[in-house]
């Protein structure tokens, strides 16, 4: 079964993502509970200044799959709803047809570190 993952809608205001880096690899197996992408929202021009303006978010797969195609690279910006990688129930199946669904994931908040790095 050929699956989506589309960039979500993960809090009010938000119109796009930075993809601040890949976890997954293109080809590779991904298990349950395995991160696939960390995304950054900047909610500067939206909320008072007394909150973070910047969130991190690790995407993570509720769903054992393989990753086929990345449409994203690191430091792209894609709007809410684009179609951000494509998955196979099995490692060989042909992508030349549509998506069944939507792959299931998590989303859940990360926090730098003081190195700059996400936890």
């Amino acid at each position: 079964m050929i699956l989506d993952f589309s960039l979500p809608f993960i809090m009010p205001k938000m119109t796009d993502a930075v993809v601040h880096a890949l976890v997954a690899a293109e080809g590779g197996k991904v298990a349950v509970g395995q991160g696939l992408m960390d995304l950054m929202v900047d909610l500067s021009a939206a909320y008072a200044h007394d909150c973070p303006p910047i969130s991190y978010f690790r995407i993570v797969s509720r769903e054992g799959v393989w990753l086929r195609k990345l449409f994203v690279a690191e430091g792209e910006r894609p709007s809410i709803g684009e179609v951000l990688a494509r998955f196979s129930t099995t490692a060989d199946e042909p992508l030349d047809r549509p998506a069944a669904r939507q792959l299931r994931v998590m989303v859940a908040g990360v926090t730098r570190s003081s190195h700059g790095s996400l936890w």
